[in-house]
């Protein structure tokens, strides 16, 4: 029988999103008796011809359905559009609709992650409103609690919603310490919350 595992899902388009979602399951392996399943999703196009290979060139595979249906807590991440997730991962979750039906997702601890070019480039709002859909599908939302401390000290990102990261105008600025403590410390939490609830 496998192992229960933490599925953390993004989508990066710079990179800085994907090393945020390798943190943070560092995090959730630092949890006995949980491990991390990192996937991403396909981007997505105003091209409606199939261009997009089965399996990616590099990094994470993507993510099924069964992925989904079958983790014990997920921990979603995507870069800042708008205030919000990015159209590959909204389409993703926006299909799962078969999961909301059967209740598979019901009572399971979910987190969330963002990068950002700007300090107030909707990073709060990207992690509220990456929520919501989850809320519908009855998980349970955990945040970043002020007992860890460099939530109180960071110069960067880092927020009670979630883990952030501000990447610069060029994407070009490193994960900074603290928002590395706090990528490792959601991932940490949120396996720990998967346990005792499956419990």
């Amino acid at each position: 029988m496998s192992k229960p595992y933490v599925l953390v899902l993004y989508y990066s388009r710079y990179g800085a999103t994907e090393k945020m979602a390798q943190l943070i399951g560092r995090g959730i392996e630092e949890v006995a008796g949980v491990e991390a399943r990192i996937r991403t999703v396909a981007p997505v196009s105003p091209d409606t011809e199939a261009s997009e290979p089965e399996v990616p060139e590099s990094g994470a595979i993507y993510c099924t359905e069964d992925d989904l249906r079958n983790c014990q807590g997920l921990v979603l991440g995507s870069p800042t559009r708008f205030g919000n997730m990015a159209a590959p991962l909204k389409y993703f979750i926006d299909s799962s609709g078969a999961l909301w039906a059967s209740g598979a997702l019901i009572d399971k601890p979910f987190g969330a992650f963002t990068s950002t070019a700007s300090m107030h480039g909707g990073q709060e709002s990207t992690l509220l409103t990456m929520a919501l859909p989850l809320l519908h599908h009855g998980m349970l939302y955990c945040g970043i609690p002020y007992s860890e401390t460099a939530l109180n000290t960071t110069e960067t990102g880092g927020t009670p919603y979630g883990a952030s990261h501000l990447a610069g105008p060029q994407s070009n600025q490193g994960i900074s310490s603290h928002e590395s403590e706090l990528c490792i410390a959601l991932g940490r939490r949120v396996a720990s919350m998967s346990l005792k609830l499956a419990s």
